[in-house]
């Protein structure tokens, strides 16, 4: 088990203000809502569409109410303890949890809901379609499942141009092109490429222009 710090930089900091909506304007506020006892609820999309952040989100802010989040995902290895001191327990990628993290899974959801805790959890694909143990799997279905919408290219492209203003960035469009285009729309993959971008703009004293992409890009290639 890990629990989330709340050590974050306000402007790095996955919450639901720094999500992007997108389709999910439905799903933030069911999770904005959770509180104890509530129902568990399960969150599946496809990679890149903002689970991790959502339920890191939902952690924050049971954090700054003052209760404890357990975080388990396929990284912490098990057994995992139970823990009554809980105020939310999350459990992320649970389509990639082994035996033993299934089995912990398992008596950790037991152990919450007859303590009346919330559960939230979140996979790439529906509970039904989870290939784990079938109480688990049955288990993660009984709450509200959400499913999570990938942003549109034209939200991918708003969602860079307010983080490239945020840093004081200029992004060219033919720079948002050249990252739309040519890689995953997937959120955290290109924010990530903007981070390295802005870094290697900045080491070589020039402005983010496609070339300046293809030469980082290569760079990385060739190491």
């Amino acid at each position: 088990m890990k629990q989330i710090p709340l050590a974050l930089a306000p402007d790095h900091a996955q919450t639901f203000d720094s999500f992007v909506p997108g389709a999910n304007q439905m799903a933030i506020e069911h999770l904005r809502q959770l509180h104890a006892s509530s129902a568990p609820v399960y969150l599946w999309g496809p990679s890149g569409s903002g689970k991790t952040h959502l339920l890191k989100a939902l952690a924050h802010r049971f954090q700054q109410q003052g209760g404890r989040v357990g975080w388990f995902d396929p990284a912490n290895p098990a057994p995992w303890p139970l823990d009554d001191s809980l105020a939310l327990t999350v459990f992320d990628a649970c389509d990639g949890f082994d035996a033993e993290q299934q089995h912990s899974a398992f008596a950790l959801f037991v152990d919450a809901t007859a303590r009346g805790t919330p559960v939230a959890a979140a996979g790439r694909v529906p509970p039904v379609d989870l290939p784990l143990r079938d109480d688990l799997r049955t288990r993660l279905g009984w709450g509200h499942v959400l499913a999570i919408q990938p942003l549109s290219e034209a939200e991918s492209r708003g969602a860079l141009r307010r983080e490239a203003d945020r840093r004081g960035l200029f992004l060219s469009d033919d720079v948002i092109d050249h990252l739309l285009t040519r890689f995953s729309r997937d959120l955290k993959h290109l924010m990530g490429l903007l981070d390295r971008l802005d870094e290697f703009a900045l080491v070589n004293k020039r402005a983010i222009t496609v070339p300046l992409l293809k030469q980082m890009l290569n760079e990385e290639r060739d190491t």
